[in-house]
C-alpha cells in the first residue's frame, strides 16, 4: 500500500516532497559511504613508505655485503671459504628483502587500483607488468601469494645452506623438505595457469 492510501490526508505535493527529502538523504549518505573508500589511501601510503624502506635497508645490506668482498683474493683458503658461505647468505638475504619490498609495493598499488582508481599510466605503458595491474580482490590475493610463496622458498634455501645433515634421518627430512617445496611450486603454477 501506499502512504497516500494509509493516510488520506497527504496531498500529492507532500507526497512527493517526502520522497525528495528521502531521496537527497541516501544520496548525501551514499556520497559519504563512497567517498569513505579514500580511507584506504593511508594504507596505499604507508605500504609504499614500507616498500621504499625496505628497499633502501636492503640496497645498505648489499652495499656492505660488497664492501666485504674487496679482500676476498687476499684470504686464505679457509677464511675464503667462510666469506663465501656468508656471502652467498647475505645475498639471499638480499633477495627476501627485495621480495618483501616487492610485496608492499604490489599491495599498495594494488590497493589503489581496487579502491581508488585505475592507473592510467600502468594500462597504457609497454614496461608495465601484468602484475601491477590489480582488477579484483582475488587478483591481488593471488600476486600477493605468489610472492610469499616465493619469499618462503628463500628463506627456506637461507636456512638450508647452513644444515649439514649428519644421519641419513636428517637427509630424508632435507630432502622431503626440497620435494614438498618443489610441489608447492608445481601446485601454485597449476592453479594461477587456469
Amino acid at each position: 500500500m501506499s502512504a497516500e492510501s494509509e493516510n488520506p490526508l497527504l496531498t500529492d505535493t507532500e507526497s512527493g516532497s517526502c520522497d525528495r527529502k528521502r531521496s537527497r538523504a541516501e544520496k548525501g549518505f551514499e556520497g559519504v559511504l563512497w567517498n569513505s573508500r579514500f580511507v584506504v589511501l593511508l594504507a596505499v601510503i604507508a605500504s609504499l613508505i614500507m616498500a621504499f624502506g625496505i628497499f633502501y635497508m636492503t640496497s645498505i645490506d648489499v652495499y656492505y655485503t660488497l664492501a666485504h668482498l674487496t679482500h676476498y683474493h687476499e684470504l686464505a683458503g679457509a677464511d675464503r671459504a667462510e666469506l663465501k658461505a656468508q656471502t652467498v647468505a647475505h645475498v639471499v638475504g638480499a633477495v627476501d628483502g627485495f621480495l618483501l619490498g616487492t610485496i608492499m609495493l604490489i599491495f599498495s598499488l594494488g590497493l589503489y587500483e581496487l579502491f581508488i582508481n585505475k592507473i592510467q599510466a600502468a594500462e597504457g605503458q609497454m614496461g608495465a607488468s601484468q602484475i601491477l595491474i590489480i582488477n579484483t580482490l582475488d587478483d591481488l590475493k593471488n600476486k600477493l601469494a605468489k610472492v610469499i610463496l616465493l619469499i618462503l622458498i628463500v628463506m627456506f634455501f637461507e636456512q638450508a645452506l647452513f644444515l649439514k645433515p649428519t644421519t641419513p634421518l636428517e637427509l630424508l627430512y632435507y630432502s622431503l623438505a626440497i620435494v614438498l617445496i618443489a610441489l608447492a611450486l608445481y601446485f601454485s603454477q597449476k592453479a594461477y595457469s587456469k
